[in-house]
């Protein structure tokens, strides 16, 4: 049976970059609902190298993150990391570090240097506006969460149906 991890990348504790974790929740509730929770790994990820050993050899792993750019709060982009179609929206992952000073796409490369990188990576993006310290996202970030995990489940749902 195919292998899925769901990763919400970011911290509660900072308003809306906590947006990833509560993406991945609400996942996981969803699946649960419906049966479907055992092929698939759900969690929060601190840092994109804590993907290393948990995303291993995955037949999709999504990651869901808050973004900053230039777009509205509550923008959600999904970016599927190997489709040369999203090629222009990949500055995202190039520019996400972690404290460790390493992105998405570093540790990518890096699980592909070891042969346990997943087949398929997809990033759901939703696009932050307060990332400072606090509970709570902003009212834009929330009302995006429920298409944020529709989409996050019409991913799985291709690769376990």
């Amino acid at each position: 049976m195919a292998r899925c991890v769901i990763a919400g990348l970011g911290s509660l504790n900072r308003s809306d970059d906590g947006v990833g974790c509560i993406v991945a929740r609400e996942t996981g509730a969803a699946l649960t609902a419906t049966s479907i929770a055992s092929p698939v790994d759900i969690g929060p990820v601190g840092e994109p190298l804590d993907l290393l050993g948990r995303w291993d050899h995955a037949e999709l792993a999504v990651v869901v993150d808050a973004t900053s750019s230039d777009v509205p709060p509550g923008t959600i982009r999904v970016i599927d990391l190997d489709s040369p179609e999203t090629e222009p929206d990949r500055s995202y992952a190039l520019d996400a570090s972690s404290t460790h000073g390493i992105g998405l796409l570093g540790v990518l490369q890096l699980a592909r240097a070891l042969g346990s990188a997943p087949q398929r990576v997809v990033v759901v993006g939703i696009e932050g506006m307060v990332f400072e310290a606090g509970n709570g996202l902003s009212p834009a970030v929330e009302l995006a969460v429920d298409e944020a995990t529709r989409r996050v489940l019409q991913l799985i749902q291709e690769v376990l149906c």
